[in-house]
């Protein structure tokens, strides 16, 4: 099991953890090198990092950007960053005012369907009612009987293509690894295999990615299976990227994913932590 876990989120976005549970629960799975990289926000970080210390392990100041690339929604996570930066800090501030106008839509999406009072339910369980988003609705959509578990929420009705969706422009590629750069931290593109676009179009991703200054791609995480794990590695290669690793950690029991519970990287890979 690899020590490093570069990719998770509390309750300050759309985790269930607050910032210094979810670090308690990071260390007693065995996890050495933590990132928080909660949703188009930083506010965790103290409280995050005061804990590592407390738990001796080191914490990554990190973010997961939302972007709007080729009428997809993609994440890019930032590690090593300044959380003060001021570029950085008015992009997310952007970012997450456009949450709430889509939260709203989703909630009327979802009330055409038969399902009322969706937005109320959904802010019930976010803490932080800037960062609301569709793990909020996916919970208020379990709680209440409508679909068996989160993955089957998705599935049904919050992914594209599906009656729940809401198409959002979140911030350019160019822009979010800009901020992350310009904060002194490393881009990262999040979860490859979760983007639903052909080989062609996933590659040209790829190259406007390393173009605007991406360094690095997550190869094991939460959602890729073994296969994608060597697929994506082999992309890290050609591409020149740094390899990362991460669960996308939200809540305990949730998607089978669990802090510190993943593979090595595969051999050929130049882990994102050779480079600091």
């Amino acid at each position: 099991m690899s020590p490093y876990d570069l990719h998770c989120h509390s309750k300050v976005s759309d985790g269930t953890l607050s910032p210094r549970d979810l670090v308690q629960r990071a260390h007693a799975q065995g996890v050495k090198v933590l990132a928080l990289t909660d949703h188009d926000d930083m506010r965790g970080l103290d409280e995050a990092r005061a804990t590592a210390v407390e738990c001796g392990i080191e914490l990554i100041a990190g973010v997961e950007v939302s972007v709007t690339w080729g009428g997809n929604t993609v994440h890019i996570v930032g590690l090593r960053l300044d959380p003060g930066h001021d570029q950085i800090v008015a992009g997310l501030r952007r970012n997450r005012a456009g949450r709430t106008e889509r939260a709203q839509k989703m909630a009327e999406a979802l009330a055409k369907l038969g399902i009322p009072g969706a937005l109320e339910g959904a802010y019930a369980f976010a803490d932080n009612k800037e960062l609301i988003g569709r793990s909020h609705f996916a919970r208020f959509l379990v709680d209440k009987g409508h679909v068996r578990n989160i993955k089957a929420v998705f599935k049904k009705y919050l992914v594209k293509g599906k009656p729940g969706y809401v198409h959002h422009d979140w911030a350019t590629l160019t822009d979010a690894v800009a901020w992350i750069r310009q904060a002194g931290g490393m881009a990262v593109l999040a979860h490859p295999g979760r983007y639903l676009m052909g080989k062609e179009k996933r590659h040209l991703l790829f190259e406007e990615f390393k173009a605007a200054g991406g360094e690095a791609v997550e190869v094991v995480c939460g959602s890729h299976t073994p296969d994608q794990v060597l697929i994506y590695a082999d992309y890290a290669q050609t591409f020149g990227l740094y390899a990362s690793v991460g669960s996308d950690f939200h809540a305990p029991g949730e998607n089978g994913r669990e802090l510190g519970k993943l593979p090595s990287l595969p051999e050929h890979c130049r882990p994102i932590w050779s480079a600091w």
